[in-house]
């Protein structure tokens, strides 16, 4: 069997090929080196201690499973399990579904979420940025950011119920068009049909994309592709003139300043230096008069631009032009989405915004500086404008608000609105070094999603509340009050916890970094080349080398048939017992054992 990392690169090489069709991709389920590499990729996730509808979990992965799995896909009796339907909570209140597949399902998805990049990932828009390798929210942003200049509307784009209506016959049609293997082709079709499982009870899939499925986020971008080349011709149609004319206003004032300039420059040598100082301030109003105006004129109609950017099923267009090309634009969009690819746009959430106003994009607020007073000097002297137009990111002041409520850390007053910090009674179980690394953890993390607004630095007010609100979680932990609290755990002023490690004692602050804005580098090409060392680059694992060494870790019989034992956390274990003290001792939350050693580990005799 070739190995993944040869399969891969291949793939990838002939992506680029236009009308190229890859065939005889089914075989490569065959090879036991992609079932490992998607093991080594997928195994630390703590949803693989979970169920499926099948009771099974990653516990007990072996070389031996994989075998069976592999000579299911062979004979084409493999049929992935219906998924096991739960709910989460949304920050609305209501509930979110989510589908959990059993765990050889996942191993199988993966190894196809693997081919499937490799053949797709190069042909994918510089404009999507959803679930893509070295892409994020942050280089969407960023793109926005650097290319929204000069945007007079916005249209925010909203895909009604995107992922659970995903046509399936368009989607095997798109796939067709690049793919001749009809094994292949099955296979994704099993999975789109696979349904769910709720309360026992079992449920068709009549469209979507699997539900928590691994290969969910590569086809919906396979299938919103079709959108991005859409737009991208959308473009080159709409786009219209070099650059903007002149505003005849500005360039009359223009040249009153130069002429006056001029007329100065002419007699200074004879001009007294009252006279100089009347001069350098009629010239300073002309300047100011002159600034006034923008330098070209917005309103040209010659002149129109189109911006489009992707995340998933979120999308933002920036628009040059008037709000009757916004309205047709949101037409058209809307009819290629129903007529092409069969679903909706939702009409009352795809919203045309003037962008004097804020739009809403992957939780941030997008802006237009209006601000024609923003100036600085050049190193030669000059005034020069510096926000005109240019676009903004900002922090939303709701979502740290909510986030405060969401970690109910904060009360708010019914009757007179005032906020005010409050203890969470949750935490009052967890050791003093935990509840400094949870609010720590909270807060770091809000920040580093929202450090490219440039009004991060009100977090200030965010951290101010946890703040007080850890003080008053420890005075209520240990029926203290907030001022004895601090004085207590107060190091050179700073709130800290003593704690002890095998390598000695040590402190751990509260966070204290502050709230600086950090752009990403904006050079969009060198992070849409896909890296040598991408995850396609496979190496073995230790995992992988400990299951296949065929050698128990603990009763040391070699060459036997190994089952890697997980746990979710290492924290659950009580460390009583001999095997949870060594994995404890060498950090792992894996133990590769004989099938003996495995069995009797369950039913507590491996002691």
């Amino acid at each position: 069997m070739r190995s993944p990392n040869t399969v891969l690169d291949s793939l990838t090489k002939q992506s680029t090929r236009e009308n190229y069709k890859f065939e005889r991709l089914y075989r490569n389920l065959y090879n036991v080196e992609f079932y490992l590499m998607a093991y080594a990729k997928i195994y630390a996730k703590e949803g693989n201690m979970t169920q499926g509808v099948d009771g099974q979990t990653i516990d007990g992965m072996s070389l031996e499973r994989i075998e069976r799995l592999i000579e299911s896909l062979k004979d084409c009796s493999y049929q992935p399990k219906p998924s096991k339907r739960v709910y989460i909570p949304k920050k609305n209140g209501g509930k979110r579904p989510l589908g959990i597949p059993s765990f050889e399902d996942k191993l199988v998805q993966e190894v196809v979420r693997n081919l499937l990049e490799a053949m797709y990932e190069k042909t994918f828009s510089i404009h999507s940025h959803g679930f893509r390798p070295e892409k994020s929210c942050h280089t969407a942003l960023m793109q926005v950011k650097d290319r929204f200049t000069g945007a007079k509307w916005f249209v925010e784009g909203d895909i009604k119920g995107f992922f659970d209506n995903i046509d399936h016959h368009k989607l095997i049609e798109i796939l067709k068009r690049r793919i001749n293997d009809e094994k292949f082709i099955d296979l994704i079709w099993k999975f789109l049909k696979a349904g769910f499982l709720e309360d026992w009870q079992y449920h068709k899939t009549y469209s979507g994309t699997p539900q928590g499925g691994i290969i969910s986020p590569i086809l919906s971008n396979i299938y919103l592709n079709d959108l991005d080349a859409f737009v991208l011709a959308y473009k080159e149609k709409f786009d219209k003139g070099k650059g903007r004319k002149r505003l005849k206003e500005y360039r009359t004032r223009e040249a009153r300043l130069y002429r006056a300039n001029a007329r100065y420059k002419e007699k200074w040598e004879e001009m007294n230096e009252e006279e100089k100082e009347q001069a350098l301030q009629h010239l300073d109003e002309l300047k100011n008069h002159m600034m006034e105006l923008p330098y070209k004129d917005p309103m040209d109609e010659n002149y129109k631009r189109i911006q489009y950017v992707r995340y998933a099923d979120d999308f933002l267009i920036g628009v040059i032009g008037s709000k009757e090309d916004c309205q047709q634009i949101k037409h058209d969009i809307s009819t290629f989405l129903s007529e092409e690819l069969r679903i909706e746009l939702s009409q009352e959430k795809t919203l045309i915004t003037h962008s004097s106003k804020r739009a809403r994009f992957l939780g941030y607020d997008i802006k237009i500086s209006h601000d024609n007073k923003t100036t600085k000097y050049t190193a030669s002297g000059h005034k020069q404008r510096t926000r005109t137009m240019s676009c903004e990111l900002l922090l939303p002041h709701e979502v740290w608000q909510n986030k405060l409520i969401e970690y109910k850390a904060l009360k708010i007053d019914e009757k007179t609105q005032k906020w005010k910090s409050t203890h969470r009674a949750h935490l009052l179980q967890n050791d003093d070094l935990e509840i400094l690394m949870i609010y720590n953890a909270e807060i770091r993390g809000l920040y580093n999603y929202y450090k490219l607004a440039n009004n991060v630095y009100k977090l200030d007010g965010f951290k101010f509340i946890m703040e007080y609100s850890m003080y008053k979680t420890f005075a209520n932990k240990y029926k203290s009050s907030v001022r004895k609290i601090h004085r207590k755990y107060s190091i050179n002023g700073d709130f800290a916890v003593r704690y002890e490690t095998a390598n000695g004692n040590k402190i751990a602050y509260f966070y204290k970094d502050g709230f600086k804005k950090k752009l990403l580098p904006s050079s969009f090409a060198e992070m849409d080349v896909i890296s040598n060392t991408r995850n396609i680059i496979y190496n073995r694992t230790g995992l992988i080398e400990r299951l296949v060494a065929k050698e128990c870790e603990w009763c040391h019989a070699t060459d036997v048939d190994l089952e890697i034992h997980h746990i979710k956390k290492l924290k659950d274990l009580e460390g009583k017992k001999r095997w949870e003290k060594r994995m404890i001792e060498r950090n792992r939350k894996t133990m590769a054992l004989c099938k003996i050693c495995h069995l009797d580990l369950h039913i507590g005799k491996l002691d």
